[in-house]
């Protein structure tokens, strides 16, 4: 039994008239008879009742017009949802993020998104930007938002690719009580005197080698006395006075009365990069999310250029 076939019976069991049957399928006359006596031969048993001046259905018929009808409007329904998920328009997409990514673009991101993919269920998943890299290639995350960081090369795993999204400056985090709070800038040599909290390099290799490259000037390493997973943490030591911490300048809208933001000498920045696997984009909302992503960024860089 075809789908075909039961598009032809339904006509023939609504119309009941082979002729108009015909003529609403677009079809000729025989080739549907054809078919519809090949459904009964199948089946086993008659459809329709057959005379020179009327077709009537059998009881075989009347249930078969029933599950047929439901049938084809599963068989539609399907292909309607298979149409949509190829444009992008359901299904579930997971986005990693880093934490700092709350405070710039994610925001204007499920905005954009929820907008434009309201039947796409967008699961946010907090994760440092090696975490996003691992989920990316074990095909448990389906999008990135990672920061400075650039996918490990092994020749054996699934290619990535990652883009610049977004750039903002890197600005010192000093405990108001600390003299360097009260200066307009800070060179680097001023930094690497004060005691430092700073992210581990495993975790975070990309944002603490451009911390270092920011930093390089100075005649020394930094001293780093706390090493710490999320800024929000960093935060809490610098606070308390423990030392200062070198973040994003999008931190300021975390920053309690305690600290002070200072900039930093030549205005160093870190970067925000969306990363998905390589080649075929076998996910179509995929392509929608980094779109909104890349919007986002640029509507957060024009406000802050104001």
């Amino acid at each position: 039994m075809e789908i075909r076939q039961l598009r032809y019976f339904l006509a023939v069991a609504e119309e009941l008239h082979f002729g108009r049957a015909a003529q609403r399928l677009h079809m000729s006359q025989p080739p549907l008879s054809v078919q519809v006596g090949r459904l009964e031969e199948e089946i086993g048993t008659a459809l329709f009742e057959r005379s020179t001046r009327r077709v009537s259905l059998t009881p075989a018929g009347v249930h078969l017009r029933m599950r047929a009808k439901e049938i084809l409007e599963d068989v539609d329904a399907a292909g309607r949802e298979m149409r949509e998920y190829a444009d992008g328009l359901v299904g579930r997409l997971s986005a990693g993020f880093v934490s700092s990514a709350n405070y710039t673009v994610l925001p204007g991101v499920v905005q954009l998104f929820r907008a434009r993919r309201e039947n796409v269920e967008l699961a946010l998943v907090p994760l440092t930007s090696g975490e996003q890299f691992e989920r990316l290639r074990a095909g448990t995350l389906d999008v990135g938002i990672v920061r400075d960081e650039l996918p490990p090369g092994d020749a054996h795993a699934p290619a990535l690719v990652t883009e610049v999204v977004y750039e903002e400056r890197l600005v010192a985090c000093v405990p108001v009580t600390h003299p360097l709070a009260t200066r307009a800038e800070l060179a680097p040599a001023d930094i690497v005197e004060a005691p430092m909290i700073a992210y581990p390099r495993s975790l975070m290799p990309g944002f603490v080698d451009r911390v270092s490259a920011a930093l390089a000037s100075a005649a020394r390493a930094p001293m780093v006395v706390e090493e710490v997973v999320h800024q929000e943490t960093a935060l809490s030591f610098v606070a308390a006075g423990v030392g200062l911490s070198v973040l994003p300048e999008s931190v300021r809208q975390l920053v309690p009365p305690s600290i002070a933001v200072v900039p930093i000498a030549g205005s160093p920045t870190t970067r925000l990069l969306a990363a998905h696997p390589a080649g075929g984009d076998d996910h179509p909302a995929r392509s929608a999310f980094v779109d909104c992503l890349r919007e986002a960024a640029r509507a957060l860089a024009a406000a802050r250029a104001v």
